[in-house]
Parts: C-alpha cells; structure tokens; sequence
C-alpha cells in the first residue's frame, strides 16, 4: 500500500480483506498459494507476492520505487534483507500461532530469532541512507520494523537506537507510513 500511495496509483486499488486460513476465501482461486497481497488486474491476471506486485506498480508509474542505475542493487540487497527478517518473525508467529505449546520446537524458534538478531545488527551497524523520497528497500525496511513493533511488542527497540531513529525519520517523512499502519 505504500508503494501504490507514493506512486499516486491506490486510487486505482480495491483493497479486499482476506483471511489466509480460510478454505473458502475467494482469494485461493486468485493465488493458489493462498497468501496476500494479491493484486487482481482488470483482465482477471493475479499479481502476487510483493516484490512482484511492486515492479508492476513502478512499471506503471515510470520506475520511481525501484532504481535503474547503480543504486538498484543496494535497494535490492536492503529488500531482500528486509524480506529475509520479516519472514523469520512471521515463522515465529505461525510456530505461536498454529502449534500448542507443548509441540513448539525451540530450536526452530532460535534458529529464525537468529535470523532476525543477526538482520537487525547488520543494518543498526550501518543504517540505510534515506536520502528524500522512499525507495523499495527503504519501504520494505520501515514495512518490517512495523511488522516487529506490531507482532513482536518493539522488544527490538532497546538494542536498535539507530533504527529506531531511521523509522523515526522514515515514519516522518513518508506519511503513507503511518497511514497503511496495521493497528490490530
């Protein structure tokens, strides 16, 4: 969603709530993987995972989001990062989530925290430059710091100072940030 505000094109989206864990969810025939987001085109196509509904948004827009020259491949590296941390703590959340307590692997559970310790160390000890306006690693960054805060109560704040900064500054001058902020 904030990819599509700051490329001026979520007037042009339908946002359609989907439960993941249903059966029926009209969002399985869409993506057999089941997963959101999807993004349905007007020729019924169906776009998803985020890096791919992204590219599609920035191809429309004129590629705002994703740079052509030298810097593609540090927003790529910082994506992918960020991807790479977010989807260790949603591993963490499923392992709460869908597995009584007494059949939780530990081990598992510290193999994807190590995952996201080790994510996060790497960028408080170099932050990102956030130089005006957002770019795919710096949304994804801001997308998976949100994630933490959200599922994870912002533990990752206390040893993280310059992150905190860097959301901070990113949260302030990208208002789709706060405005696409999942509060439930």
């Amino acid at each position: 969603k904030i990819a599509a505000i700051e490329l001026g094109l979520m007037d042009r989206i339908e946002v359609v709530a989907a439960d993941t864990t249903d059966p029926s969810e009209v969002l399985r025939p869409q993506n057999p993987l089941g997963k959101i987001p999807t993004l349905v085109l007007e020729d019924g196509t169906a776009l998803f995972d985020s890096r791919v509904i992204v590219e599609y948004l920035d191809h429309l827009a004129g590629r705002k989001l994703l740079p052509s020259d030298g810097a593609r491949f540090a927003q790529l590296r910082l994506q992918a990062l960020a991807d790479g941390i977010c989807d260790a703590a949603l591993l963490q959340v499923y392992e709460a989530r869908f597995r009584p307590e007494d059949t939780r692997n530990a081990d598992w559970l510290a193999h994807q925290d190590g995952k996201v310790a080790r994510g996060l160390a790497a960028l408080e000890a170099a932050p990102p430059l956030f130089p005006g306006n957002p770019r795919i690693g710096e949304i994804a960054l801001a997308c998976t710091l949100g994630y933490l805060d959200l599922r994870f109560g912002g533990a990752w704040r206390a040893a993280h100072p310059k992150l905190v900064a860097w959301l901070d500054d990113f949260a302030a001058r990208v208002p789709a940030f706060e405005a696409t902020r999942f509060k439930g």
